[in-house]
């Protein structure tokens, strides 16, 4: 079964259009497959607009929050709630071509988890392409997961290679590099892309900010996701050496140069250094504290099996 995720926040105008375009591409397929809406807290005429397809296509199916959560959490519901073997997340605003899911449901087929679209030839402002370039070259040498577009909500994925990635904040973008840590095989195909006709861009140049300091988040994660002690304990001893070091010259002007103490920074910051190593191994150990209840309070595991051979349990 094949499930369309379309997460929408004030795209009245763009219901009917993208559902035009959806329905006989899907209606090619041999397969079973479903139309997900998350209309995520629209205050435009969207929620309507989503009723008018539902009484035409009994089979389309809408969630509606209640407020505005952002992609990642519409993303996440359409994920819950989806029922297909592989699901197609594709942007509500009619710049993502339908057309493109069969291609990316064949190479998901080739033995793919995750097939990442690639907007080639994009259709935005300069402004909104530099930075996004800039952010997946970064993204892509810091991972080691090389997709020219992280961006593209275009993106197929198979069910099992998503079902035990717990997504927050605004992480989406991110989905394939925690699939990789799962063991999912991620490649990228290129698709199209057309220019916004209806409604407004959501996205500002705010979003590269956030791009950057989320990338610093996943990073920490990947590195020090079980072993917070070391990042921390890693600042701390370079803090220590800068105190060492501190002192060490502070006594050297005073034996050997004839400088008090008093005239110089050095004793301050020997104590500011000190302390703020000491406070960063405390919050390292606080830290390592939070892991062990989070997979021992919680029977979070640690890894995941793909198969298993005459094991009963």
């Amino acid at each position: 079964m094949i499930s369309i995720i379309v997460p929408v926040y004030n795209e009245q105008d763009n219901i009917a259009p993208l559902y035009a375009k959806l329905r006989p591409v899907l209606a090619n397929f041999p397969e079973k497959s479903e139309i997900i809406f998350i209309n995520d807290g629209s205050s435009d005429g969207t929620e309507s607009a989503l009723a008018r397809v539902c009484e035409l296509d009994t089979t389309v199916k809408v969630i509606n929050f209640r407020r505005n959560h952002g992609q990642t959490a519409a993303l996440v519901a359409g994920f819950d709630h989806a029922a297909g073997d592989i699901i197609i997340p594709i942007d509500g605003d009619l710049q993502n071509d339908p057309e493109d899911i069969p291609r990316l449901i064949s190479k998901v087929e080739e033995g793919f988890s995750v097939v990442s679209g690639w907007r080639k030839d994009r259709k935005d402002s300069p402004v909104r392409i530099l930075p996004s370039k800039l952010a997946n070259w970064i993204i892509s040498h810091t991972f080691d997961v090389h997709l020219h577009d992280y961006g593209c909500t275009l993106k197929a994925y198979r069910k099992e290679a998503i079902q035990d990635i717990k997504l927050y904040g605004e992480m989406h973008r991110f989905i394939p590099i925690y699939a990789s840590w799962h063991g999912a095989k991620v490649t990228e195909i290129p698709v199209n892309h057309f220019p916004r006709t209806r409604g407004a861009s959501k996205y500002g140049l705010t979003r590269a900010i956030k791009v950057l300091l989320d990338l610093i988040v996943v990073k920490f994660l990947e590195d020090y996701n079980t072993k917070p002690i070391y990042v921390f304990g890693i600042s701390a001893i370079f803090l220590f050496a800068i105190s060492l070091l501190s002192g060490s010259l502070a006594i050297y002007l005073r034996l050997f140069e004839g400088i008090s103490f008093i005239s110089t920074p050095l004793p301050l910051l020997v104590v500011m250094t000190f302390t703020i190593g000491i406070l960063l191994i405390l919050m390292g150990l606080i830290a390592e504290l939070i892991i062990r209840v989070y997979y021992e309070g919680q029977s979070k595991p640690i890894y995941f099996i793909r198969s298993t051979i005459n094991l009963s349990k």
